[in-house]
């Protein structure tokens, strides 16, 4: 599964839990999920919850913890599908 697919999937898993105030346009690979996106914590599980299924891997709590980005979520999915 090449890179640009992981992008797509995840950016279908986080433009589910985007606010009203928030545009889909909005999510690039820099975006700040919390900062930038204003996804509250609760929704931040959620879009966890929902990579592990689509990708079909576990991630840690400090794989959360460095989930700050976009970015940081790609290159923690890219660093567990290489291992499995």
């Amino acid at each position: 599964m090449p890179e640009k697919n992981h992008y797509q999937i995840l950016h279908d898993i986080v433009k589910t839990y985007l606010p009203e105030d928030v545009a889909v346009g909005e999510i690039s690979e820099e975006s700040h999920f919390i900062d930038e996106l204003n996804i509250n914590s609760a929704n931040l599980v959620d879009i966890v919850l929902d990579v592990e299924d689509a990708f079909d891997i576990l991630l840690e709590n400090e794989d959360m913890d460095q989930m700050q980005t976009v970015k940081d979520a790609l290159l923690i999915i890219d660093k567990k599908l290489a291992v499995k």
